[in-house]
């Protein structure tokens, strides 16, 4: 069987989350194939494809539109059909009904459930593609429980079935991780925060408590490129009455400082106002990092009871972030209790779930 996976994302400007699912699931599809099964990644048309050529996959095929134009091709059910026996789409960006059967990942309610987070384009395209794959896709995969309960709220969702996500392999602590603590300048302690900038992720939140008397006096180091709506953290903190030396933007990091990071920071903080996984949650867990997050549905499953939750107030999560930096018996428990958790879930196994499903929509089985 011939798998066409659509690897769009990781050739966006600002991959995110998304991107490094598309990468990662990938991977572990084509490790995890059969001997007569070919995964090939599939790409709008771009000059350089090399963020989009992932080990044991095929390709990826150019298709011969550009990235825009072929958006709006699919969601208009036109354009380049894939040629493939079944096609999965990391993303709602999928080819649409009348070519091969389509799995469709969503990722999260969050076009319906908090619109206002993303740019208006943005959540009514969301919408239209999700309603779409809803309608006419053969399967859709969500991350979470927590995402097919919000979307069955909004959507007659025929089929769902819920695949967890894992910690790449990439993200083991480096041979050279003294040097690049040493280059990064890490404090002996600090709060560490990774996602994209934009306003779903909380920031602002976070910078007001960490302005609280009661939150922990420690620096706050920001991983993650800029994305929409123009969020500038220092401007936030200043706002906020923090010091500028308090906030410090690291960008997009690569993965071996990002392991270096979640292997040395006091606490991971994860604001965000709605996830559909929360794949930092995860991966801080899997390093031994003590992990605070909103009270989002999908963070506190994701979290399985190994993290500190706190509702997205300034004061409480202030509180939160106290509780657990000044004490080393808690984070020496919410370290063991994040490994046992992260445990519980890999790429290799939401892998094997996928092909199951993947094989079940091929011969015409139900999926779920």
């Amino acid at each position: 069987m011939r798998l066409a996976v659509v690897l769009e994302q990781c050739l966006s400007p600002v991959p995110g989350g998304t991107g490094r699912y598309s990468r990662e699931i990938a991977v572990a599809l084509a490790r995890t194939t059969g001997p007569q099964d070919e995964v090939a990644g599939v790409v709008a048309w771009h000059r350089d494809t090399g963020a989009a050529r992932v080990p044991g996959v095929r390709g990826p095929h150019r298709l011969p539109l550009p990235r825009r134009a072929l958006v709006a091709a699919w969601e208009r059910g036109r354009g380049p059909r894939v040629r493939a026996d079944v096609v999965l789409a990391p993303t709602p960006l999928w080819p649409g009904p009348g070519g091969p059967p389509s799995v469709v990942v969503v990722h999260d309610a969050v076009p319906w459930t908090h619109p206002e987070t993303l740019t208006a384009r943005g959540a009514r395209w969301h919408r239209r593609v999700v309603t779409s794959a809803a309608r006419s896709a053969a399967l859709v995969v969500v991350p979470t429980s927590a995402v097919a309960d919000e979307l069955a709220r909004h959507l007659p969702l025929r089929e769902v079935l819920v695949v967890g996500e894992g910690v790449s392999s990439e993200l083991a602590v480096p041979s050279d991780a003294r040097l690049r603590a040493a280059r990064l300048a890490l404090p002996d302690r600090f709060l560490l925060t990774v996602a994209t900038l934009e306003p779903r992720k909380g920031l602002d939140v976070l910078l007001q408590a960490l302005a609280e008397p009661s939150a922990p006096d420690l620096p706050l180091l920001c991983a993650g490129q800029p994305g929409w709506g123009g969020q500038d953290p220092r401007a936030l903190a200043a706002a906020a009455g923090l010091p500028a030396e308090r906030v410090r933007l690291l960008g997009r990091v690569d993965d071996a400082d990002l392991a270096v990071l979640l292997d040395r920071a006091t606490a991971v903080v994860v604001p965000s106002r709605a996830e559909g996984f929360g794949l930092p949650v995860l991966e801080a867990m899997a390093a031994g990092t003590p992990v605070v997050t909103s009270d989002a549905p999908a963070l506190v499953e994701v979290g399985g009871g190994a993290t500190r939750v706190s509702p997205l107030v300034p004061a409480e999560l202030a509180t939160a972030l106290h509780e657990v930096v000044s004490d080393a018996d808690v984070r020496g428990r919410m370290a063991a209790a994040g490994r046992a958790r992260a445990g519980a879930f890999s790429w290799g196994a939401a892998a094997e779930r996928l092909w199951a499903a993947v094989r079940a929509v091929h011969s015409g089985r139900p999926a779920v």
